[in-house]
């Protein structure tokens, strides 16, 4: 197996309880892959502004829940507009699991309420449509599936585009359409939370008991072995290449994978207290009027306040791109202090994460469930294969598995993993 990241974690375990023996090798330091927290000064920070929504099927059948103690945010957002006074601030959640926000939902000066009913009740038809039925109907963009939903143009404009901008890493929705059905099915089963300890804790868990070799780059791959970049050849009965996309076209050089998108997180410590922003709540804050270079910002330590060391504050701010000037930082600040209404230029910034590849793109039409097998005789994993999501990762790691042990004749038992 060549990568320990979240598709190659979840191959190798399902192999595993089959009882076939596995080596995953893995080139950086740390399993993960995407899915990595650092540690600075006390302060969690993950690798980019990631989630994790426990309504994934997936994620339900590997992971012990429970052990990542998963903090939830707010099943909402909090919708920054520009109003005749200056800022206006519009509350907009699911009134199942935020009750307190229904009237505020309901008046919330974001598209007409038959456009925001229409939305509504799209949203919750896909909920309790099955995957393999979301997959079934005709692609379009993301933005087609919304207008013939019925969601008029300023509804999509204050909130649906910024709000999908963040998910899908590109402003045009040009997003299939079953993507985005799947994604709008999972927030409304499901509420997007963080573990305690940071995002790492799930590809950590994933990889107990797994034999893996760190900083163990690839060079070569074949159908039954690999060449390790320091000239090893391990002999293989499959292998599966389980590496970022860019990596695995490296590796297998007829293999297609989508372009990337691009984005980047900066982490900031805030002079003022939690309080003091968003409400004192965990909740994604959105600009309705996009009159800066972030898509989406939270309080992190609102909903999760082990992100920061006692009684400090841990603001997360993302926009599409790689971003590395001084003038990017300036520009994010700045519109930092648009979103909060609250001075920012003496806010710390602690890091910032340009990740250049944080997902594949799931442009028209989408194939999901791409086949796993690979020219040459290999496999390959990866959210590339399936959905650009955690989700996505998991399943085409065990697809890619489970392909290994049809084709090996082996009969395949029930997954303890």
């Amino acid at each position: 197996m060549v990568g320990a990241g979240m598709a190659g974690l979840a191959a190798g375990r399902h192999l595993r309880s089959q009882g076939i023996d596995v080596t995953l090798l893995e080139a950086g330091p740390r399993v993960g892959g995407r899915v990595q927290t650092d540690i600075v000064d006390g302060y969690l920070l993950d690798r980019g502004f990631q989630l994790y929504n426990p309504a994934y099927p997936e994620g339900r059948r590997v992971l012990d829940l429970d052990a990542l103690d998963l903090h939830p945010f707010v099943a909402g957002a909090q919708v920054v507009l520009a109003g005749r006074g200056g800022r206006r601030v519009a509350r907009v959640g699911d009134p199942r699991r935020e009750p307190r926000w229904a009237w505020g939902s309901a008046t919330a000066p974001l598209g007409t309420p038959l456009s925001t009913a229409r939305f509504v009740a799209y949203a919750a038809s896909r909920a309790v449509r099955s995957p393999a039925a979301l997959r079934r109907e005709p692609d379009i963009t993301a933005y087609e599936a919304l207008r013939r939903a019925g969601a008029d143009r300023s509804l999509i404009e204050r909130l649906l585009r910024p709000f999908l901008s963040g998910v899908f890493l590109e402003h045009e929705l040009t997003t299939s359409r079953r993507f985005l059905d799947l994604v709008l099915r999972s927030f409304v089963r499901g509420t997007p939370s963080l573990p305690a300890h940071g995002m790492q804790t799930i590809p950590t868990q994933l990889a107990t008991g797994l034999d893996v070799r760190l900083d163990t780059p690839v060079d070569s791959v074949a159908d039954d072995h690999v060449v390790t970049a320091g000239g090893e050849r391990i002999d293989a009965r499959a292998v599966i290449v389980a590496t970022d996309p860019a990596s695995a076209a490296r590796l297998i050089p007829r293999l297609r994978v989508p372009a990337p998108r691009s984005v980047t997180t900066w982490y900031y410590r805030p002079t003022c207290s939690g309080n003091e922003l968003a409400n004192g709540e965990g909740v994604l804050v959105l600009d309705g009027a996009r009159r800066g270079p972030l898509v989406n910002t939270v309080v992190l330590t609102n909903a999760v306040p082990t992100y920061a060391p006692p009684g400090e504050v841990l603001v997360s701010a993302s926009a599409l791109g790689v971003r590395t000037t001084a003038e990017n930082e300036r520009a994010a600040r700045a519109h930092l202090s648009w979103m909060y209404g609250v001075p920012t230029s003496g806010w710390d910034l602690v890091a910032t994460y340009p990740i250049p590849y944080a997902l594949p793109s799931m442009s028209v039409p989408l194939e999901i469930q791409r086949s796993v097998h690979a020219p040459g005789g290999v496999y390959v994993a990866g959210d590339h294969r399936d959905t650009a999501s955690i989700q996505g990762a998991l399943v085409s790691g065990r697809r890619a598995a489970s392909a290994v042990i049809a084709d090996l004749g082996l009969s395949q038992r029930k997954d303890s993993a």
